[in-house]
C-alpha cells in the first residue's frame, strides 16, 4: 500500500508539506511544491485518506492542551489564556496533565492524534533528554503529517510554532537587579538538574552575579514545586538573599523560613519567577519576574489555529499608546514608565504596576507592594503599604531612579525555517518586579 511517506519521499519534501497539498489544509503550498506532491502522488498511485482530509480541513472543533501540572498556577494561567481563544472560537477543550512524565506527554499526544483534534498546545519545559525530544517531535510530526496543527509554549526544540519564555535573560536583569541593593552572598533554589527551564533560569542568575564580580552562590537542586523550595530553603547558609527558580518554589521557601522564625525580608531576601495571580496577595509580597502567563497561551493557541502570524497590540514606548504593528507575529509588550527621583516615589499615571524593566535600566530600590492598575508597567522606587518609602531618604538618594527601558518591546518575534516549511517563533522577555520580600542590603 502506498502511503504518505512514500509520496513526500518521492517528491523530495517534508511529510507535512505532502500532507497539506494531498490532504486539503487551509495551510498554503507554493506552486512548484504542489505539483511536484501531486505528480508524486500521481506515480505512485496514491489514494488520499478520507479522515486525514477532515481533520486538515478543520472538520474536528475540538483542542487539545497538555501541560504538566493543573495544580501549578502558572500552567492554569496559560491554558486560561488558550481556553478563552478556543471559547471565542466555539472550539471545545481537552485538557491532560503529564505529572512532568515526558513518557505520559508522547502518550498524550499519540491519542490526540488518533481522536483527530483539530489543534495540540504543548504547555511546558522540555527536559534535557535528546532521545525523548526527537520521540516527541517524530509524534508530533505523524500528528501534522495528518493535518494537524501545533504549537507550544517553552524552549524551541520540537520544530513547531513556539512561545519561548526567556528564561536565561529574565533571570540575569532579576540578578541584577538584586545586587543593585547591594546583596552579594546568593543561594539559587534551582528545581531539578536535568528540567531546562529551571537550568536556564539557574545559568542566566549565576551567569549576572559572575559577570558583575560576584561570589558564587550556593546551588541547591530538588523538586520544581513548593515542596521542593521548602526542602531547598534549608540549605541557603549565610545567604542573604534567595532566588527560587519558580514561584510555587519561592513560597515553599517562604513557609520554611517563617516555620524557622526566620523573618523576610529582615533576616533574608526572597524572589522567584513567573509572577502567578496566587501570589497577589502573599504576605511579604514576593520579587519576581514577571511573564504574561494568559496572553502567552492565547497567542500559543491562535498561533496553531491560524495560517498566517496574528497581529496583536504593543506598546509604543515614545507615546506610550497601543500601536498594532506590521510584523509577522504578535508582541506582548511592557513598557517601563520613569520614577521621580524627587518625590522618591512612583510616578503613577493611569496605568502601571511596580515592576524593573528588562535589561539596558536600572534597578530603583527595594520595594514595596506592587500596585495593579489598568496596564503597563512602572520601574520601581521604594514604596510601602501607605506610599512611605521604606528606606531612609539617604539610603534613597543614593539609589539611581529607573529610567524607561531601551529595549522596546518585551519579545522577539521571527520566522524560522524548518524544511521547506516556514514556522514562527517568539521570545517573551519578563520583567523584573520589586516587591516587600527584597530589601537592601548593607
Amino acid at each position: 500500500m502506498i502511503t504518505l511517506e512514500d509520496v513526500a519521499r518521492q517528491a523530495g519534501v517534508s511529510l507535512a508539506t505532502a500532507s497539506r497539498v494531498l490532504n486539503g489544509s487551509t495551510r498554503q503550498v507554493g506552486a512548484s511544491l504542489r505539483a511536484k506532491v501531486e505528480r508524486a502522488a500521481a506515480e505512485l498511485g496514491y489514494r488520499t485518506n478520507l479522515a486525514a482530509q477532515t481533520l486538515a480541513r478543520g472538520a474536528s472543533n475540538v483542542i487539545g492542551i497538555v501541560v504538566h501540572d493543573l495544580t501549578d498556577p502558572y500552567f492554569a494561567a496559560l491554558a486560561d489564556g488558550a481556553m478563552r481563544v478556543a471559547a471565542e472560537q466555539g472550539l471545545l477543550v481537552m485538557v491532560g496533565a503529564t505529572h512532568r512524565d515526558p513518557e505520559q506527554e508522547i502518550a498524550y499526544v499519540a491519542s490526540l492524534n488518533a481522536q483527530r483534534v483539530r489543534a495540540v498546545l504543548l504547555a511546558g519545559s522540555r527536559v534535557d533528554d535528546p532521545h525523548v525530544t526527537r520521540r516527541l517531535r517524530e509524534e508530533l510530526a505523524r500528528y501534522r503529517a495528518n493535518g494537524g496543527r501545533v504549537a507550544c509554549v517553552g524552549q524551541d526544540l520540537l520544530d513547531v510554532d513556539t512561545v519561548a519564555p526567556a528564561n536565561r535573560e529574565g533571570a540575569a536583569d532579576l540578578a541584577r537587579a538584586l545586587a543593585g541593593l547591594g546583596h552579594s552572598r546568593f543561594a539559587v533554589l534551582a528545581g531539578p538538574p536535568g528540567l531546562l527551564t529551571a537550568a536556564d533560569r539557574c545559568a542566566g542568575f549565576v551567569e549576572a552575579l559572575a559577570a558583575l564580580g560576584l561570589p558564587e552562590p550556593v546551588v541547591i537542586h530538588g523538586a520544581f514545586d513548593r515542596d521542593g523550595g521548602y526542602a531547598a530553603a534549608r540549605e541557603t547558609g549565610e545567604a542573604t538573599c534567595v532566588f527560587a527558580v519558580n514561584d510555587v518554589m519561592a513560597v515553599g521557601a517562604l513557609a520554611s523560613y517563617r516555620e524557622r522564625g526566620i523573618r523576610v525580608p529582615d533576616d533574608v531576601s526572597v524572589a522567584g519567577f513567573d509572577d502567578i495571580t496566587t501570589l497577589r496577595d502573599h504576605v511579604p509580597a514576593l520579587t519576581t519576574v514577571r511573564l504574561p502567563l494568559a496572553d502567552m497561551g492565547a497567542k500559543a493557541l491562535t498561533m496553531a489555529l491560524t495560517t498566517e502570524p496574528a497581529t496583536a497590540l504593543t506598546t509604543d514606548p515614545a507615546a506610550g499608546s497601543n500601536t498594532r504593528p506590521a510584523s509577522e507575529s504578535t508582541a506582548i509588550s511592557a513598557t517601563a514608565l520613569t520614577t521621580d527621583p524627587a518625590a522618591g516615589s512612583n510616578t503613577r499615571p493611569a496605568s502601571g504596576s511596580t515592576a524593573v524593566p528588562a535589561t539596558g535600566s536600572t534597578a530603583g530600590p527595594a520595594v514595596g507592594p506592587d500596585t495593579r492598575p489598568a496596564s503597563g508597567s512602572t520601574a520601581g522606587s521604594a514604596v510601602g503599604p501607605a506610599g512611605a518609602p521604606i528606606m531612609g531618604p539617604a539610603a534613597r538618594s543614593a539609589v539611581a531612579p529607573a529610567t524607561r527601558a531601551a529595549s522596546g518591546p518585551a519579545t522577539e518575534a521571527a520566522k524560522v525555517s524548518g524544511g521547506d516549511v516556514g514556522r514562527r517563533v517568539e521570545r517573551v522577555v519578563g520583567e523584573v518586579v520589586l516587591r516587600e520580600s527584597v530589601r537592601r542590603h548593607g
